[in-house]
């Protein structure tokens, strides 16, 4: 008989918040007296079974109330053909309540269960439903796979289903997304889940998992819980610490892989032929594989296939195509197929890719096919991968090298394009596979060149996922061993070295890289590597004060810069743009590079530009543009692998929550990027986790804990330790916090910095922020005229927050001085600008200061709407707006568990119980 689903812890399960509430609410309309019924759908392994162990589990009763009769079956292809093995299966506890049924019921429904035979009508299912109700008790029906189920145990279900308003039962269908199922019983579509939620269910798993291992299972799996919970539990104790790539398939002995092979059993065996073929080439288009099966085959071929929901149609720019719709049955339908038929598939895909465009994929094919001698496959691949540089599709280029080094014999050839492989596979964002390709190089004799290659990527994966000083050390090394052999990459290594020192906070280091540098230089240098040298002279220069030295080696990088088009030198020529005072110059140059790096395919870049783009955009006051920027770059850096990176964009987006007065979400983002910053050595990444929490506090006037924590972390003065660009950045809130707490003089001496680097420049977002610092500290009568000289040179710039910044301390000081008219007419354009811009805690200060100059104020708010944070109001308007906790979580990239917390705290500041009354409010 069907045999009961089995039991499952009934831990967090994440992800299906909405469906665990709508399933405890039917349980609690059940236990009123008035239950009902629902269909849980989609595909295998994404939670149906767990949703119903969760629905069973809060079933059973606690402490405080009688539990349910909870009754369970599953459905299996073995009995699908008995008649009422299911409702044998189901009905067997309860077939005692038999006698309290109507007598020709209980005789048909006794037939049914002992003989699987029954007449037609409507006896059987009425006293079906009679049955569940006779308990005396609230009961709960879990039907797990019931398209398994005999036909006629489902019709008899559904019949139930349909007619439980005013009885105490719940009945709840589990079935695949293949199936149809009746339209007047509710349903609930499961689809993946969303990155957060997975990345909760991995770290439930895996506690720690490196970085790039999650997000290389989170990639493989593409939101399926089975499968994210079989491939962490697959992982080797090499691919846990990160030593070995983790895997890329299911595991084979899997529940997941198994179904997906029983699934493609069924398939005529012409169809898997044609499958394999999309198996084999996962950008195959149309008429491609038409023209490999042959039309009229290979169209036909598949129509049992889309018909069983295995492919389906995908639109596309060069017209439709066929694609698997679980991804991961790909790997079963290639890793199903026999050597020989695997090599013949290839065979034909090769003699129909002859465009110059499919010159990679053709070799790809001819090298999987052994079309041939080794050696000559070998080389036609590596030159295909060579040719086709960074693009996308199939197969990735290093893919295409890690193959054509499995062909090679010759031993120093060989290595070259195991270490060609390892960088691609590093561009790609995946730092896993890159370590797994250079751990194979360990058994072969390599090359001085080969080992150079090798330690430059290590260095980069070290650079941005491990430790910056270990990062640092290998740079140099790769460099000196350069210097005789490669100036050009020894110069752009020690750029590297910089960039290292430069996140570890390491200004001595920095230094002492350019200086190296510039005793390498040659006047014959060709225009690349002058570049080059101009960029570490010039940044050096700024970083030791002498900003006026730096102004000529910066214009030239940007002189220069033009005869490159390398998201490199892009990204050198924004730093410089930026150093040299024009941010809306180094922003455009920092979006070109992201672009460039995305039309090459070298998407890990992207979240270091990004971080330099930001940098420049906080002169400019663009918070919208910088979390939008933060939001991208921690997602890339996420999926790269790249904590580093990952750890500079939780700053960022900590500093915007300050800004926006949402201290409890700074409160967050900055322990992350702290905590990041403490286990890999990111000085910068500390400072500006501090800095938005000093923000934070400054907004809060709590001005004595702002100074205490931006002292602490970036120490002012020369000569001390530090993060000179944090503390340059964060001087106008410091300066502001040490003027308020009495410490004057310190206030002076770390405006110096900052004075002489905005002097050097002809920013005036930059002048007008150093002008509003000389107000704060001037005599009260020359304080008025900074502050209108401050107003003109923002009228300038572009910067309207710091202008409203400007404003708001004009007006506070117009009012002590008492001149409380002149004090409002400043004061209301801060309140615009910071309502317009959602800086709550901004807002608030400059409506007391109009207080304070004898105007009432009222908020723009909803009654009581305005003790919300930033963030709590954003949730608020958007559930009022009739949003999922699950939708407003993607909107705010936050999970579900973090928005269904913020709305408890809504509820409470509120006094509001649900979120009818919230809908309410809100309009």
């Amino acid at each position: 008989m069907p045999s009961p689903s089995p039991a499952s812890p009934s831990g967090a399960l994440h992800g299906r918040d909405a469906e665990q509430d709508a399933l405890l609410r039917l349980l609690d309309a059940a236990r009123d007296g008035s239950g009902g019924s629902a269909i849980l759908r989609g595909a295998r392994g994404t939670g149906k079974s767990a949703l119903l162990d969760v629905a069973a589990d809060r079933a059973s009763g606690d402490g405080d109330r009688d539990g349910f009769v909870v009754l369970r079956v599953r459905g299996t292809e073995a009995e699908a053909r008995l008649p009422y093995a299911g409702l044998h299966g189901l009905l067997r506890p309860i077939a005692d309540r038999l006698p309290k049924l109507p007598a020709s019921q209980a005789e048909e429904l006794a037939r049914a269960l002992e003989l699987g035979a029954a007449t037609d009508g409507l006896v059987l299912p009425a006293a079906v439903l009679n049955l569940l109700t006779a308990t005396g008790g609230p009961v709960l029906a879990c039907v797990d796979d019931v398209q398994h189920l005999d036909a006629p145990s489902r019709e008899a279900l559904f019949f139930a289903a349909r007619r439980l308003a005013g009885e105490p039962v719940v009945l709840l269908f589990g079935a695949d997304d293949d199936v149809t199922v009746p339209g007047d019983i509710p349903v609930f579509e499961l689809g993946a889940l969303d990155a957060g939620a997975a990345g909760r269910v991995v770290d439930d798993l895996v506690p720690g998992l490196p970085e790039d291992v999650r997000a290389s299972l989170l990639r493989t799996a593409r939101g399926n819980p089975l499968a994210l919970g079989e491939l962490a539990r697959s992982l080797g104790p090499d691919q846990i610490s990160g030593a070995a790539a983790p895997p890329e398939t299911l595991p084979r002995n899997g529940r997941l892989w198994r179904a997906y092979a029983d699934r493609l059993a069924r398939l005529p065996a012409g169809t898997a032929d044609v499958l394999l073929l999309l198996a084999a080439d996962p950008d195959l288009e149309t008429a491609t594989l038409a023209a490999a099966a042959g039309p009229e085959c290979a169209l036909t071929a598949l129509e049992p296939a889309e018909c069983a929901g295995v492919v389906v149609r995908v639109p596309g720019p060069a017209g439709d195509r066929y694609d698997f719709r679980e991804p991961a049955m790909r790997a079963v339908v290639y890793a199903h197929a026999s050597p020989a038929r695997r090599r013949a598939a290839h065979r034909l895909l090769a003699d129909v890719l002859g465009r110059d465009d499919q010159r990679l994929r053709r070799a790809w094919h001819r090298a999987a096919a052994l079309d041939g001698p080794a050696g000559p496959l070998a080389d036609e691949l590596a030159a295909a991968a060579t040719a086709a540089g960074s693009q996308g599709g199939h197969p990735p280029p290093f893919l295409a090298f890690e193959r054509a080094a499995e062909l090679t014999a010759h031993g120093d050839v060989r290595a070259a394009r195991l270490a060609a492989a390892a960088r691609r596979a590093w561009h790609a964002g995946l730092p896993g596979r890159a370590r797994s390709l250079l751990t194979r190089l360990n058994s072969l004799t390599i090359s001085d060149e080969v080992r150079g290659q090798a330690e430059l990527i290590r260095g980069n994966l070290e650079l941005r996922g491990g430790k910056t000083g270990s990062a640092g050390d290998d740079f140099m090394a790769v460099a000196e061993s350069l210097a005789d052999r490669d100036r050009e990459q020894a110069v752009r290594v020690l750029i590297r070295a910089g960039e290292a020192s430069y996140l570890a906070g390491d200004n001595t280091r920095y230094l002492d890289i350019a200086r190296r540098a510039e005793a390498m230089r040659r006047p014959d240098d060709p225009a690349a590597v002058q570049l080059m040298f101009e960029y570490l002279a010039g940044t050096a220069a700024t970083f030791c004060g002498r900003h006026r030295a730096a102004a000529a080696p910066l214009r030239r990088v940007l002189e220069l810069a033009p005869l490159a088009r390398t998201p490199s030198v892009l990204v050198w020529a924004g730093v410089a743009s930026m150093l040299l005072g024009d941010d809306v110059r180094a922003v455009r140059l920092c979006n070109r590079a992201v672009e460039t790096a995305r039309a090459r395919g070298a998407l890990s870049t992207v979240p270091q530009v990004l971080d330099f783009m930001i940098q420049a955009e906080i002169w400019t006051g663009r918070h919208a543009s910088i979390t939008a920027n933060a939001v991208e770059g921690l997602r890339l850096a996420q999926e790269c692998g790249r904590p580093n990176s990952a750890g500079q964009h939780l700053g960022w987006l900590a500093l915007t929550a300050a800004v926006e007065g949402d201290e409890e979400t700074c409160a967050i983002r900055a322990a992350g990027a702290i905590e990041l910053a403490g286990a890999h050595g990111l000085g910068a990444t500390e400072a500006l986790g501090n800095w938005a929490l000093a923000h934070a506090d400054l907004a809060a006037g709590r001005y004595a804990d702002a100074a205490k924590r931006l002292r602490a972390t970036t120490p002012r003065g020369q000569g001390t330790r530090g993060h000179l660009v944090m503390q340059v950045l964060s001087t106008p809130q410091f300066v502001e916090a040490a003027v308020r707490t009495g410490d004057r003089e310190e206030a002076r001496q770390a405006l110096r910095v900052l004075d002489r680097w905005a002097g050097s420049t002809r920013s005036p977002d930059r002048l007008a922020v150093v002008t509003r610092c000389h107000a704060l500290l001037a005599a009260p009568g020359d304080a008025e005229e900074r502050y209108r000289a401050a107003l003109e040179l923002h009228r300038q710039g572009f910067s309207e927050f710091e202008t409203a910044r400007t404003q708001l301390l004009f007006g506070s000081a117009l009012r002590r001085n008492r001149r409380p008219g002149a004090a409002r007419e400043h004061l209301h354009s801060a309140l615009e600008t910071f309502e317009r811009s959602g800086a709550r805690r901004w807002a608030e200060q400059a409506r007391a200061e109009l207080r304070g100059a004898g105007e009432a104020v009222r908020t723009h708010r909803p009654g009581g709407v305005e003790k919300l944070t930033v963030q709590q109001y954003q949730i608020a308007r958007i559930v009022a707006d009739g949003a999922t906790n699950r939708e407003v979580a993607a909107l705010l990239y936050l999970s579900p568990r973090t928005v269904e917390h913020h709305l408890r705290n809504i509820f409470a500041k509120l006094d509001i119980r649900s979120r009818v009354e919230l809908v309410r409010l809100m309009s």
